[in-house]
């Protein structure tokens, strides 16, 4: 799939390399003449919304399309449509910018108590495993964390 003002090119270059006619060529590579003809008018206003966008995007940098488009409109006047702002932001590549992942600050945890006598702090715990049937069942653990002596363990589906 070749783009329209790629085959634009290259019927120009066949009718002036190759001395075929306008009609002709532009009928090989299915191109209106019109087409053919159009010369763009815009590229000075272009240049300027493109200038004023990159500054806009470097100052406020979490500013997408919407928010520069609103403000070219409104506080610099503009007088362009959203269509021409939107392919001019994405052709600065501007609608890529990845936003960093935030960070959370943790704050330091306190030590573990570590206990100095027997009962003083007990811990439980839940665990879970598989039968080789498929069954699943969960353990209950009830451990003195002085010794690691286990005081009980439940067992039930």
């Amino acid at each position: 799939m070749v783009k329209p003002s790629r085959c634009r090119e290259m019927t120009q270059c066949v009718v002036a390399k190759k001395r075929v006619s306008i009609s002709l060529a532009c009928d090989q590579f299915t191109v209106s003449r019109t087409c053919y003809r159009y010369v763009g008018k815009c590229n000075a206003e272009n240049k300027v919304i493109a200038k004023s966008l990159i500054r806009l995007t470097d100052n406020q940098r979490r500013w997408r399309f919407g928010l520069c488009y609103l403000y070219l409109r409104t506080v610099k006047r503009f007088p362009c449509t959203h269509k021409r702002v939107y392919r001019i932001f994405r052709e600065l590549k501007l609608n890529l910018r990845i936003k960093p992942p935030r960070r959370l600050v943790r704050e330091k945890p306190e030590p573990l108590a570590v206990p100095t006598e027997i009962n003083q702090t007990w811990s439980m715990n839940f665990m879970h495993d598989q039968l080789e049937n498929g069954r699943n069942f969960r353990l209950f653990n009830v451990i003195d964390d002085f010794n690691r002596e286990t005081f009980g363990i439940k067992v039930n589906f």
